[in-house]
């Protein structure tokens, strides 16, 4: 697990278990439980004592896979970015041209962003709690989910679906996508009152649409 997280870019959290396959499905159970905890009480207000009960272990245990409670923060924000990346790679190369992956991938993460929405707000509440080494991998973890709308938007580029003016302007669009997932999470508790996901999917993507294409053909009967 170790090389496969150093391959990726990802930080490795070291453990006092040596078997593998153990760390990362008892690790995965902790997370699971760290994440209510976190969400409901904030990180620093959440005990090791705590992690541990809601885990169902000892504090003893908790520190077999784990050495401190930025580890777990810090292991909670990956989880939830490598859910994310997930849900997204498998809309890579299931449309046909860019466009339409791009299209379909945008809806897929919105949804995630609207299933998600507590844990994005998470990442963004506590990130601050951790090193500055692991707040580093952290933001990382988030380029790679921007990176996905790169690769789509240079496909679309490539088979003629899309149009940017150059790679600065990719870039910034793709940033542009994950934001407006993210303002989704923010300020649903007004934006939920005036578009159904599914409308504020769709007018989003059209204007977005409109500026790839550069006409006014992702506009047509949305607004």
């Amino acid at each position: 697990m170790a090389a496969t997280q150093a391959a990726h870019g990802r930080k490795v959290i070291p453990a006092r278990v040596k078997n593998h396959d153990l760390v990362e499905k008892k690790r995965r159970d902790l997370v699971d439980a760290a994440v209510g905890l976190f969400i409901r009480k904030g990180f620093h207000r959440t005990t090791t004592r705590e992690l541990a009960e809601a885990a169902g272990w000892s504090v003893g245990l908790l520190y077999e896979y784990v050495k401190t409670k930025e580890d777990v923060l810090y292991l909670v924000c990956e989880a939830i970015h490598g859910d994310m990346e997930r849900a997204l790679r498998e809309r890579i190369g299931a449309e046909a041209t860019g466009r339409a992956t791009l299209e379909a991938a945008i809806a897929e993460y919105m949804r995630v962003c609207d299933r998600m929405q507590d844990a994005i707000l998470l990442i963004y509440r506590e990130t601050s709690a951790l090193n500055g080494t692991l707040r580093r991998y952290v933001l990382r973890n988030e380029e790679r989910i921007t990176r996905i709308f790169e690769e789509i938007l240079r496909r679309g580029l490539e088979d003629g679906t899309l149009r940017l003016r150059d790679d600065k302007a990719l870039r910034l669009m793709a940033h542009n996508i994950v934001v407006l997932g993210h303002m989704w999470a923010f300020r649903r508790w007004f934006l939920a009152r005036e578009f159904p996901l599914e409308e504020y999917t769709r007018v989003q993507t059209s204007l977005l649409l409109r500026e790839l294409t550069n006409d006014l053909s992702g506009m047509r009967g949305t607004l």
